[in-house]
């Protein structure tokens, strides 16, 4: 009688559970797909309709999906990394708007989602147990312009410009292309030049062509008479063209918890890309950020792919892709906030880069650290009693405890119990012309079974700073492992390591070390160049068990410089790494340490400059 009893209720709970979970059909909030028509507004009723349910479907309908602004949702948020200044308007145009929902899964059957104009794609602001998966998203006109230099002397440039690509050519002092879109006109011309041949990207510079007369051959064919001596464009490359401001971002993942993504397709992303900011566990898997095949794009990202800032609890990326972008593909930070007044135990702080403000870094009982500015060292702890927001650019702290008596004009705060521990597992990172990872957390990291392949900067940059971007924190516990590193670092001479660990100081203080037991081993290094390893500030410092293939390539530079430079770094193990191909000069540049402070074998084939 007792075990039927328990099997009843059992039963109803089962029951209880499955009738909670809402399917929604978005067919039938009239979506139609390959209708070409406005989704916005009947997306929107279904997303409404969704909050009423503790557990909800959302079933997209398959086919092509189109999302122009008319009917987008409007909110005002001020991003991480992307809240320019003053004078650009803080109001989003959000396609999908998910606000404070919980237990939420879209089943994208594989739809395509098709933008218009500048949008966010979605936003997903203060929810729980969320997922997307299945989905594929482009816009109808791409905020990158495009074109391919099918000619080039040094009066004259002849390109091929991309279909996605609107252009006009105005009568001003001369004749000079624009470039338009959807409601938008590209003001600031910001160039990235990107070379098949060799899959490179370089800075470049618009001005050529907005100082040359435009002529049209052809519909998407024009030819520019100018001045283009001194230029380094050559025949065949692709030059991708926007402007610098991010006025959206991507996807926003703001205050959310447990968020996953799964199984997507991004051929464009406008403004920042897909940002988390102060969420808790985020999960991305199988997501490509890369151009579609058939468009003859190359850049996908107008920014960085995948950034983080101020999460907390687990960020894994898994099995993705991020091939195109102009900015970092992967990006995770704190923030260091200036402190500008202290009196007892309450602080000001302030936002102090003009892409960053506006939103509260701080909630009651997170645990804050104090930074000396000057060497990015840690003097104290507390715990917030409360946070208030006192102006868009300061927030009021109330701590536990007094204000360390040594704090000084310049330091700041770090959040640290909002930084994550991070897993980078299985990706490839390519086509970019900066770096492939930035991370600065103090939570353990694992980069692991990653092809980085010809990133024009670093492929990975461990950073922290307090007095130019005020990205923090220190790094603890990193381990990078079995990756493979191909032509790393070819635009960053004389600094072109394919690892660069550098916290933003040169006052070190003897014994203490801002960064602290990091790991690089059984990686694969292919390198055109001598240099690997630039390490600054660092207790704990492994590289080991590696294979080096060194070979020069052609059009790439070679400098021969140092292969390790190390600075201020104590417990350096350099040992039974392999080198395959041409034999690079083996140096080891030691600054401000002492050579008992590093072991490298064999000893015999290092160069040990003091």
């Amino acid at each position: 009688m007792i075990k039927y009893l328990l099997f009843i209720i059992l039963s109803a709970g089962i029951n209880n559970t499955l009738r909670a979970q809402k399917i929604i059909n978005l067919s039938d909030y009239g979506v139609a797909p390959n209708s070409y028509q406005n989704a916005s507004e009947n997306i929107a009723r279904a997303i409404k309709d969704a909050a009423g349910f503790d557990s909800c479907v959302i079933k997209f309908p398959g086919g092509r999906i189109d999302l122009w602004p008319d009917g987008a949702s409007r909110r005002i948020y001020y991003i991480s990394n992307a809240t320019e200044s003053d004078s650009i308007p803080k109001e989003k145009t959000i396609g999908m708007l998910f606000k404070g929902l919980s237990n939420i899964t879209l089943e994208g059957n594989n739809t395509l989602l098709v933008y218009h104009g500048k949008m966010m794609l979605m936003a997903i602001d203060h929810c729980e147990n969320f997922k997307v998966k299945d989905l594929l998203f482009d816009f109808q006109r791409p905020t990158m312009s495009e074109m391919k230099i099918i000619s080039k002397t040094d009066s004259d440039v002849i390109v091929n410009i991309n279909p996605d690509s609107w252009y006009a050519i105005e009568k001003q002092k001369h004749n000079r292309l624009i470039w338009y879109g959807e409601g938008w006109k590209t003001n600031n011309s910001f160039l990235i030049d990107y070379t098949p041949s060799q899959e490179t990207m370089h800075y470049g510079s618009w001005s050529y062509f907005s100082n040359s007369n435009a002529t049209e051959l052809s519909p998407f064919k024009v030819k520019f008479d100018g001045n283009f001596k001194g230029s380094k464009f050559e025949e065949g490359d692709m030059l991708s063209v926007r402007d610098p401001y991010r006025d959206e971002v991507g996807v926003f993942n703001n205050c959310s918890s447990d968020v996953t993504f799964e199984n997507l397709k991004f051929y464009y992303i406008h403004g920042l890309g897909i940002v988390s900011q102060l969420s808790k566990n985020i999960f991305i898997n199988n997501v490509s950020i890369a151009p579609k095949p058939v468009s003859g794009r190359v850049i996908a990202a107008f920014a960085d792919c995948f950034h983080f800032s101020g999460c907390y609890g687990l960020v894994r990326i898994e099995n993705s892709l991020c091939s195109g972008s102009h900015d970092d593909p992967v990006n995770v930070h704190g923030t260091a906030l200036r402190i500008i007044k202290a009196d007892a135990n309450k602080i000001i702080v302030r936002f102090m880069h003009d892409q960053t403000w506006g939103f509260n870094a701080f909630e009651k009982s997170d645990s804050v650290e104090f930074v000396n500015h000057k060497t990015l060292l840690p003097f104290g702890t507390a715990v917030v009693k409360s946070s208030k927001m006192i102006s868009q650019k300061e927030i009021e702290l109330e701590l536990n405890m007094p204000v360390p008596k040594q704090w000084q004009e310049g330091d700041c705060v770090e959040n640290i119990s909002k930084t994550p521990s991070v897993v980078i597992k299985n990706n490839r990172f390519e086509h970019t012309e900066t770096r492939g990872l930035l991370v600065t957390t103090r939570r353990s990291v694992l980069i692991e079974g990653n092809t980085f392949y010809r990133t024009g900067m670093h492929a990975i940059l461990i950073a922290d700073d307090c007095n130019s971007w005020f990205e923090s924190g220190p790094v603890k516990n990193v381990i990078i492992r079995n990756n493979k590193f191909i032509d790393c670092a070819y635009n960053s001479a004389p600094d072109d390591y394919v690892i660069f660990i550098k916290p933003e100081t040169d006052n070190f203080e003897k014994d203490r070390y801002v960064h602290s037991n990091i790991s690089i081993t059984g990686n694969e290094f292919q390198t055109f160049d001598a240099p690997l390893l630039f390490a600054r500030d660092v207790r704990g410092l492994a590289f080991s068990g590696n294979i080096i293939i060194q070979k020069k390539l052609s059009g790439f530079p070679f400098e021969n410089k140092p292969m390790f430079n190390l600075g201020h770094c104590d417990g350096v193990n350099i040992q039974q790494n392999r080198f395959e191909g041409e034999s690079f000069q083996k140096k080891i540049l030691l600054q401000n340490m002492q050579k008992g402070q590093v072991k490298y074998k064999p000893a015999k084939e290092f160069d040990l400059i003091l």
